[in-house]
């Protein structure tokens, strides 16, 4: 190399950037002359930087985020075991879809889908205690989702031609606070929405209204156990009762996404699952009160006949015959061992002890903040998710609002939600606190006294203070909307309208 930069000063060439350098040398990362410039934005730098100086400035950038712990929007897990990370570690170069490769890997995975399945009633042959279920894993509830649409979107076109009959405008039934993703899947599948749109005094589909508007085309009615905005379970057995009445041939698909690891060890006797005969699918978040890291998921079905021969795929360029029906094909196996892990490790006891605590904080926290005021729009004693959403009691002359006081608190580094409610209710303002299993009752303790001195605070203000403060954060909020891809700033859909009122809501 030396050699070689003598002979290219000779030519009147300059050498490249040598990593034998001082500064590249130095003993300190930020004696470096990394340290004095700018990380890499748009190309792909023309020399190497030492692994210690990446790891350093991508940490340095990374400490700039919020602490996960404190981040009371999500519902997706923050804690796992040092054992089960060590797993999960160990699997992160395999690829799952290699069956032939990591055999026990599929294994796990079937493992994983028969004992979730049998948790939500999937009926079994009573002749075969070990039938196995009718699922798979998925990146997460948004996957599971769109697989879930699919099958009942082929199944509906598949008896309608049978029928002779036009099989060009398939419609879904659902209410209009679903997850966003429901709306992707609609639109990426032309399947048309139907809503059942909330009111200010109800936030659930109503089971009624939602039965009325299915028709000849509709493939299926979403019901949402545990919804995004207030946690609640929606009134499946009602919708499902009313089918059967009806003598209407129209599935259900449950969204548990949130409340599929709740329900059955909070509320055990509630019916929404597969007991019910109009539920031919379920999706669930593994990463959510399934208590693995993002992301995984995991949908099931039935019976096979609630999924389409045609949307399965046998291949064996892998080195072996299987099939595979999934969106994606190639992702990691981490997170479906880390389920099984979970699966064993706390048992129906431990999974049982953990929602029922979370469940009693949550009860203790909605009661605390009645005390202070609010209002609370979401269940408690375990009728719902382990959440509380609550909004401030109606008041002319009260100065501030429920987003400066999701803004106080973001100084003490909590990251609660203000937000408005679905379309045709949208103009109730009001937050939302989500309790994960590493949510103590001690945590819960310093969260209401920042509340208690939030309050106090926008309280001593005067209208000129809360003005500007307002403006200052409208024009954060005007920012952040002006940084959307130019192509889709005039987007009406409310993929857009969600992203920008449900902050940090998922």
């Amino acid at each position: 190399m030396v050699h070689l930069n003598k002979v290219q000063k000779r030519q009147g060439r300059r050498p490249p950037p040598s990593q034998t350098d001082e500064d590249t040398l130095s003993g300190n990362v930020y004696g470096t002359r990394f340290a004095a410039e700018e990380l890499p934005h748009h190309e792909i730098a023309e020399r190497e930087m030492p692994p210690e100086v990446a790891y350093r400035m991508i940490k340095d950038e990374l400490s700039l985020d919020g602490n996960p712990l404190l981040n009371l929007a999500s519902f997706v897990n923050t804690y796992m075991e040092d054992e089960v990370q060590h797993l999960m570690n160990d699997a992160m170069s395999k690829n799952f879809i290699d069956y032939e490769e990591y055999p026990q890997t599929a294994n796990i995975q079937n493992r994983c889908v028969n004992m979730i399945a049998r948790l939500f009633n999937a009926p079994t042959d009573t002749t075969n205690s070990n039938q196995d279920a009718i699922g798979t894993s998925t990146i997460g509830s948004s996957e599971a989702i769109m697989l879930g649409t699919l099958a009942m979107k082929k199944r509906w076109q598949n008896r309608r031609k049978a029928e002779g009959k036009d099989w060009h405008h398939p419609n879904i039934v659902m209410n209009s606070a679903v997850q966003v993703c429901w709306e992707k899947a609609a639109r990426y599948f032309d399947v048309e929405e139907k809503y059942v749109y909330c009111t200010e005094q109800r936030y659930v589909i109503d089971p009624k209204e939602a039965v009325d508007l299915v028709d000849e085309n509709t493939i299926g009615i979403c019901a949402i156990l545990g919804t995004t905005y207030t946690g609640q379970y929606e009134d499946v057995k009602a919708i499902n009762d009313l089918l059967v009445e009806r003598n209407i041939d129209c599935p259900i698909h449950v969204d548990a996404a949130s409340g599929g690891f709740v329900a059955p060890f909070v509320k055990p006797e509630l019916e929404w699952d597969f007991r019910l005969e109009k539920v031919v699918s379920i999706n669930v978040s593994g990463h959510k009160y399934g208590l693995v890291y993002p992301g995984v998921g995991w949908v099931f079905w039935r019976a096979p006949e609630y999924l389409p021969q045609e949307l399965i795929f046998n291949i064996n360029y892998l080195g072996a015959d299987q099939a595979s029906f999934t969106l994606n094909f190639s992702k990691g196996a981490s997170h479906v061992i880390g389920q099984y892990y979970q699966l064993i490790r706390l048992g129906k006891h431990g999974y049982r002890s953990i929602m029922r605590n979370i469940t009693r904080i949550a009860d203790h926290l909605a009661s605390e903040l009645t005390k202070l005021g609010f209002i609370i729009m979401s269940e408690t004693s375990g009728k719902g998710l382990p959440l509380v959403a609550f909004r401030l009691k109606n008041d002319e002359n009260r100065l501030f609002d429920e987003f400066a006081i999701a803004h106080v608190l973001r100084e003490r580094g909590w990251v609660i939600p203000a937000y408005t409610m679905a379309p045709h209710s949208n103009k109730l303002k009001m937050m939302r606190v989500v309790l994960r299993e590493d949510f103590s009752m001690n945590r819960c303790g310093v969260l209401i006294e920042d509340f208690k001195s939030a309050l106090k605070t926008l309280e001593e203000m005067d209208k000129t203070m809360i003005e500007k403060w307002t403006l200052h954060r409208l024009s954060r909020t005007n920012t952040a909307r002006s940084k959307r891809h130019s192509h889709y700033k005039n987007e009406k859909h409310s993929l857009q309208g969600k992203t920008g009122k449900t902050h940090a809501v998922c």
